[in-house]
């Protein structure tokens, strides 16, 4: 009798300069010492960072063994909860969102639902750029920021070398922050849960478009949908 497979570890990350701008997706799998054992990147030309994102997640989805069981780990709230949250309800309302309009990059997105049917996939959410942060994710960065910045495909079955570190300066520690800083923080959480209705139509950090009079709650990048902000606390 055949016992159950063992799950693999990946993660997977995108990467735009200038969002929009030039852009590239990487994904990396481990071996049991959580050690990359091979890993893929790919330029996308000009695109979003969200684009981005989801291309990555679609190109280890499809690159990877759907019998065997995978933890995907991400720096992405969106495309996290975009394939965990939200997509059953895009479903059912035949690719719409709650408020009536198209989801944004549904074509990618059907993708990945169609190469979840079936499969056994745990999604992890991780920090990015912590100094003391996932190995495997750090390693997908890399790759994906490599790949829009010279906007060529690279991959451990070309041989290609392992993605540059990052520049010294863009990590930060995930220790305990100063007194001061928690303090901005709290503040910047107690304006966060004020929700008004929109002056004018916008786009949320989702990627997804607000017309004007929809509610909308400030986040760390701007303003946007309230369940948004909502998700992307959670997962702070």
């Amino acid at each position: 009798m055949i016992g159950p497979m063992e799950r693999v570890v990946a993660a997977c990350d995108g990467a735009s300069k200038g969002n929009p701008g030039p852009a590239g997706w990487a994904w990396v799998l481990a071996d049991a010492e959580e050690t990359p054992t091979r890993w893929e990147a790919g330029p996308l030309g000009k695109a979003t960072n969200n684009v981005a994102e989801l291309t990555a997640l679609e190109r280890l989805l499809a690159s990877t063994d759907p019998g065997v069981p995978l933890e995907i780990r991400m720096d992405s709230q969106y495309a996290m909860k975009a394939v965990t949250t939200w997509l059953p309800g895009w479903k059912r309302n035949g690719w719409r969102t709650a408020a009536g309009k198209p989801v944004a990059n549904q074509e990618l997105v059907v993708r990945i639902d169609e190469l979840l049917e079936g499969r056994s996939v745990d999604f992890r959410y991780v920090p990015a750029h912590q100094v003391d942060g996932d190995r495997l994710n750090d390693f997908a960065d890399r790759a994906a920021s490599q790949a829009a910045t010279v906007q060529e495909p690279a991959s451990s079955d070309l041989g290609s070398p392992e993605p540059p570190p990052a520049p010294a300066g863009t990590l930060t520690s995930s220790k305990a922050k100063p007194k001061k800083a928690a303090a901005r923080k709290g503040a910047s959480s107690r304006t966060s849960s004020r929700t008004i209705k929109a002056k004018f139509p916008g786009r949320c950090v989702c990627g997804r478009p607000y017309a004007a009079g929809e509610p909308i709650a400030k986040n760390d990048q701007g303003w946007g949908h309230p369940e948004c902000r909502t998700a992307a606390a959670a997962g702070a």
